[in-house]
């Protein structure tokens, strides 16, 4: 061999051992928890830059990030993506989804939201889309394979539920749009929507979303205090057993977020307790 083709088979052979390896890795943090993607929504760490919520998250052992724009804003320039993503990288956080982001009728709007997200490298955006939106992100979806995960937002004030109110309404209004039109459903707002007395199992939500399910905002909540607990906690009521069973009857391919909104300071020991508990429970489903 060449100088110049030795170089170039060190760089290539370089490049596919790293390859394997992030693989590797990524194969391990997916069996830590039963075959599931698991990471954190970013907003779990809301009050901390960018870097303090990566290193926070590689220190908790989460390979995955749901980014909200408070931690990388839509309107980045794409050297400015470069450097996030390189950021991410040096602290093994793959972005995999993004959001909640609002989508309305209007297509470029829409579309440039797309770049951003085709640009950060995401499969899926977690939304509150506008219901006149639906005809261009039929368009959007089928061009960048990039999902709309409709996310239901719980009691919206007054009494009333947000307007995308459950899993039932969401199917019915999205059945006829593009297959990668589906929900991010949030078990916490599911929940919290028993304190205006609308009861949603987790559960049977999953199962009525079928194969529309991308994403799950995986919280338990405790209505009386009206703030979120880890999982197990005696004051929660989140079923983890029976969501993540009808995850798996469902086929889920998505990813589950670990968001968290309370004790926003220092959130990483309650997360912890989500990890551990969530661990122990893909263990005993087997």
């Amino acid at each position: 061999m060449s100088q110049i083709d030795r170089r170039s088979f060190l760089t290539v052979a370089s490049a596919a051992v790293g390859t394997a390896l992030f693989s590797q890795l990524s194969q391990a943090a997916t069996d830590d928890f039963g075959g599931f993607t698991v990471g954190v929504q970013s907003y779990t760490f809301r009050n901390f830059n960018l870097e303090q919520m990566l290193k926070k998250t590689q220190a908790l052992g989460l390979k995955y990030a749901e980014f909200y724009r408070g931690h990388i804003p839509t309107d980045s320039s794409p050297e400015k993506i470069t450097a996030y993503k390189k950021l991410c990288q040096e602290y093994d956080i793959t972005p995999i989804a993004f959001g909640v982001e609002n989508f309305s009728k209007n297509h470029d709007k829409n579309k440039k939201l797309f770049d951003f997200a085709a640009a950060l490298g995401v499969k899926h955006l977690s939304a509150d889309p506008d219901f006149d939106s639906l005809d261009s992100l039929d368009k959007l979806v089928a061009e960048y394979k990039i999902s709309i995960a409709i996310h239901p937002h719980g009691p919206a004030g007054g009494g009333k539920m947000h307007r995308w109110s459950d899993a039932e309404f969401i199917m019915k209004t999205v059945k006829s749009h593009h297959e990668l039109i589906g929900t991010c459903l949030d078990t916490g707002h599911l929940i919290r929507s028993a304190q205006i007395g609308v009861k949603l199992d987790s559960a049977t939500e999953v199962r009525t979303m079928g194969a529309r399910n991308f994403g799950l905002h995986l919280k338990d909540h405790d209505n009386k205090r009206k703030t979120d607990v880890p999982y197990g906690d005696p004051t929660g009521v989140l079923d983890v057993v029976g969501v993540l069973k009808a995850l798996k009857e469902v086929k889920f391919a998505g990813y589950i977020s670990i968001e968290y909104e309370a004790n926003a300071d220092e959130p990483s020991p309650d997360v912890k307790k989500c990890i551990e508990y969530l661990k122990e429970t893909v263990k005993k489903l087997g």
